[in-house]
């Protein structure tokens, strides 16, 4: 079973989906084309580009911004635990948004948390409601 192979290059999209960072080889492609992946602070907008061991990556994927550091190139794409091994998360999880503020959202000393909606109703989008929720409208129906 071959495992991370050190020392070599590898396209950039091809490591990205052999690390388990994408599900398909197609996304990675769109996502280094969309501009969302840097290499060493650099934009790289070609799925051609190169990655070698001790490159820094970051990649802004949907509302996160994840840094990676790339510890091994593979040969193939292998299980998780394979995968692991490739790379080391240095941040993960900085909203999109506050990647320049380092990564904590401000908010004034006195600022109050938004407030919740009232009891019943439910926000815009958020799907169908459950049996426990259509439950808990019903009591408050027979309250009222």
């Amino acid at each position: 079973m071959p495992g991370p192979a050190p020392g070599k290059e590898q396209r950039i999209d091809q490591w990205l989906f052999f690390s388990r960072l994408v599900k398909s080889r197609t996304l990675a492609h769109a996502l280094v084309e969309r501009g969302k992946v840097r290499i060493n602070r650099i934009r790289v907008d070609k799925a051609s580009h190169a990655v070698k061991p001790g490159d820094v990556l970051t990649l802004s994927m949907g509302p996160r911004v994840r840094i990676i550091e790339v510890r091994a190139i593979a040969e193939r794409r292998g299980p998780a635990t394979e995968a692991q091994l490739l790379f080391v998360e240095i941040e993960s999880g900085v909203p999109a948004a506050d990647a320049g503020q380092g990564g904590a959202p401000v908010r004034a000393a006195g600022a109050a948390a938004a407030p919740r909606p009232p009891h019943g109703v439910r926000e815009r989008g958020t799907g169908r409601p459950t049996k426990r929720d259509r439950r808990a409208i019903d009591e408050l129906k027979r309250r009222f």
